[in-house]
């Protein structure tokens, strides 16, 4: 665990918000098992974040 904090730190990342966002994918089911590769910290990229309407 620690190994994969401190590589999302040198991979300019921010360990809390990469590893909350893995783990949440992994326990809703978003990511296949055969996807997993694509939650290392090299391969992140955080999910679209939804687009909230304006208010008229």
């Amino acid at each position: 665990m620690a190994s994969l904090l401190q590589t999302a730190r040198l991979g300019g990342l921010d360990p809390y918000t990469w590893l909350n966002d893995v783990l949440e994918r992994i326990v809703t089911g978003a990511v296949k098992i055969n996807e997993l590769d694509i939650l290392l910290p090299w391969n992140w990229r955080p999910a679209a974040e939804p687009v909230k309407a304006l208010a008229a």
